[in-house]
């Protein structure tokens, strides 16, 4: 599958999926962080351990809210972490992975400010 976006909004993009990975640019990851200006791949914990210090690089851009993509299934992460992230103002969106990466492009078009954390599309 071929994901596209708004040519006008800078930064990373998923452009399709490959395998279980995200392909931005010629490149597939397993999992994937991604901000406006930057992405890298990601070695997250298990969903139920994930933690702010896990996602302190988007965190330090101060997103409007970040995407969650939880790997094939939507599942709920940790409320502490939701509640540290809004103590911070930042809103949390959990979706499947592939819901996620494909909403990215969507907000990002649409020149939103926001990072995600993409778990595997197998887990």
């Amino acid at each position: 599958m071929r994901v596209t976006r708004d040519p006008l909004a800078p930064g990373p993009i998923v452009a399709g999926f490959s395998g279980n990975g995200f392909r931005v640019g010629e490149i597939a990851y397993p999992a994937l962080l991604l901000s406006p200006d930057w992405h890298e791949d990601w070695a997250p914990p298990p969903l139920d351990a994930l933690t702010v210090e896990a996602l302190a690089g988007l965190i330090a851009e101060r997103p409007e809210f970040i995407l969650i993509g939880t790997g094939a299934t939507l599942r709920r992460p940790p409320q502490a972490l939701v509640r540290a992230l809004e103590d911070r103002n930042i809103d949390v969106e959990v979706l499947n992975s592939r819901t996620a990466a494909r909403d990215w492009g969507v907000l990002r078009g649409e020149g939103r400010q926001i990072g995600a954390a993409l778990y595997p599309l197998d887990a």
